[in-house]
């Protein structure tokens, strides 16, 4: 990704979906404007969901995904496609129907609808081929095109544009500081630190700093002392890689705010609330139990990586029981989550508001206790009421 890249999770993600040969892959390619996806005569050509980020007017940054046909039905292989074709749905903020307009009407296709309305994903029908077999689209979140010939595609992306969700008004740090408040981050350069660059939690937070105007001081942790003794102003905030929260929270004054990346974060993708909450269940954790560690994206481990190692320490010592650990990253993320006591997730910096807001909902779903990375770890280190102090309102549920 360059730097002047929309990130992925930052993108809206349009997903295709319908019937083996309906023409997704030519209308998604004829929306593009180039080859994303394989086309052929064919059935079933798309076996694996493909997704491509790109700007497509007038929605902006998008991630146009194509999937496997959902009528492919052979056996098992069949099944798991379909599988894959439905978490794609986790993460769609928009979904698209493709139909051959000769046949309009199609067990499948009412399937889809049905689970794109249960999702509460808005989405359009397309009726494809427009020029073998012309169809009328009759309600307003209707379309036909020919993917061939071109005809009704510009009105596609125009209609695109007007079911796309309203841009977030939620900000990683913006509404907590004012102009020209000074913002230290602490940033921990070790063996896991992606070498020559930073991580996207800690760019996106200093770009939103300083969209704030505000004055921006980044650190390692070995040089916070030294920096907080040579700044002429007292901060308004430090933010720490939550790896450090134990080591920064003793060096920074009680008067001044302190959180973590992973808090903010947490409160940017719209769970913080249930990740407080769920925190407090982590106390009540027994022998045996098991606590599913998740994360976002798919990363080479590390020998002390935070998901498989530190978490799983810190929480062991913490709740002083032995407690069996399971992880999953990217995609993998479990429906069912009733086999777990609790379901640790990482910041999230790699998903969509959506798929994290689809991911806490099947834990609620569950009833079982949601949290993150930066909540465990100010708790299992007696901050947690610090680290939320400059959530006012979380105070009354926190419980150390």
């Amino acid at each position: 990704m360059g730097l002047n890249d929309t990130p992925v999770a930052e993108r809206i993600h349009i997903g295709f979906f319908g019937r083996r040969n309906a023409g997704k892959s030519s209308v998604v390619n004829a929306i593009a404007g180039q080859e994303v996806a394989v086309v052929s005569e064919k059935k079933g050509t798309t076996t694996d969901p493909v997704s491509k980020t790109m700007e497509l007017l007038p929605l902006g940054p998008v991630v146009i995904i194509d999937t496997p046909g959902y009528d492919d039905d052979e056996e098992v292989l069949g099944e798991k496609r379909i599988l894959r074709t439905k978490k794609i749905l986790n993460r769609s903020d928009i979904a698209v129907l493709v139909t051959d307009s000769a046949d309009t009407s199609d067990r499948y296709d009412s399937e889809l609808i049905g689970i794109f309305k249960e999702k509460k994903i808005p989405y359009i029908i397309v009726y494809n081929k427009c020029d073998l077999s012309p169809a009328a689209a009759e309600a307003d979140n209707e379309i036909a095109v020919s993917a061939l010939t071109g005809d009704g595609i510009n009105a596609l992306k125009e209609l695109l544009g007007a079911f796309a969700p309203a841009p977030s008004e939620r900000r990683i740090a913006g509404s907590l500081i004012e102009k020209n408040d000074v913002v230290i981050l602490v940033t921990p350069i070790d063996e896991s630190a992606p070498k020559g660059r930073m991580i996207l939690p800690q760019v996106q937070t200093i770009r939103d700093i300083l969209d704030s105007d505000a004055i921006c001081v980044t650190v390692k942790e070995t040089e916070l002392e030294k920096a907080l003794s040579s700044l002429a102003v007292k901060p308004k905030l430090v933010i720490t890689d939550s790896q450090a929260f134990s080591y920064v929270s003793a060096i920074v004054p009680d008067d001044i705010e302190l959180t973590s990346f992973s808090i903010l974060m947490a409160k940017y993708k719209g769970f913080l609330d249930s990740a407080v909450r769920g925190a407090a269940f982590l106390k009540n954790l027994r022998d045996g139990d098991t606590v599913l560690i998740a994360e976002g994206c798919t990363h080479h481990r590390q020998c002390n990586d935070i998901g498989t190692v530190k978490i799983p320490r810190l929480l062991k010592k913490y709740t002083g029981r032995q407690i069996n650990i399971k992880t999953c990253s990217g995609n993998e993320f479990p429906e069912d989550l009733s086999p777990y006591a609790a379901v640790i997730h990482c910041g999230a910096c790699m998903l969509s508001e959506r798929e994290m807001l689809y991911r806490m909902k099947c834990a609620q779903d569950s009833k079982v206790p949601f949290t993150n990375y930066g909540i465990t770890i100010a708790l299992a280190n007696g901050i947690l009421r610090r680290s939320l102090g400059v959530f006012p309102e979380l105070q009354k549920i926190v419980t150390e």
